[in-house]
């Protein structure tokens, strides 16, 4: 073995290491290839959230800090079906003392994997982040992904939970120590305010 593939090898098994506690049961098998949960077709997952909902949200300032100051805002979530399901647009609006909050997010549905990638965009960046990939089960969303903090590599958890045909809620948490505990910081419960169209 030449020793500039040494040396990538020896990166490559430490970020593998770092990684594989973070992923769903599903995506692990012996044979170390990622197998679909091939049990059901989740393309629909999201149609229950299409309309327009009143949002509260809480976000932690400070995530990973030792902080416990949270903001609270209030606002408007819409969210739009594309490609008759398998793809959805959520505009959100919320304000609150810490200021104003403006930000989408495209969530696609890849029917290969049979998992959807919940791609996130704030209106003073104006550019999609790392996209957060999972599923549904049992009304259930788990959806993670790796990305950068203030420098650190870190996990992000994003949780969806269906409360009732009305009321939905979303949890966001980072890992920075590879995914043995997770801090919650953000938190947005979702009341419908128009029927779903």
């Amino acid at each position: 073995m030449k020793k500039i593939e040494r040396q990538m090898l020896a990166g490559l098994i430490p970020a593998l290491i770092f990684l594989a506690p973070a992923l769903p049961a599903n995506a692990q098998s012996n044979t170390g290839t990622v197998k679909p949960d091939t049990s059901r077709d989740g393309q629909h997952d999201f149609d229950f959230e299409t309309g327009t909902w009143k949002t509260h949200l809480k976000r932690l300032l400070h995530p990973l800090t030792g902080s416990t100051t949270w903001a609270e805002y209030n606002g408007i979530s819409v969210v739009r079906k594309v490609w008759d399901g398998r793809a959805n647009l959520v505009e959100l609006e919320a304000d609150g003392p810490a200021g104003h909050i403006e930000a989408l997010s495209l969530r696609l549905y890849n029917p290969t994997a049979r998992q959807w990638s919940l791609n996130f965009a704030g209106g003073s960046s104006g550019t999609l982040g790392q996209p957060s990939v999972g599923e549904f089960k049992n009304g259930r969303g788990e959806f993670y992904d790796q990305e950068s903090y203030n420098g650190r590599a870190i996990f992000l958890r994003f949780v969806i939970t269906r409360i009732s045909e009305d009321v939905c809620r979303f949890e966001q948490s980072f890992s920075d120590d590879g995914g043995k505990t997770w801090e919650l910081n953000w938190i947005a419960t979702d009341t419908r305010t128009v029927e779903k169209s």
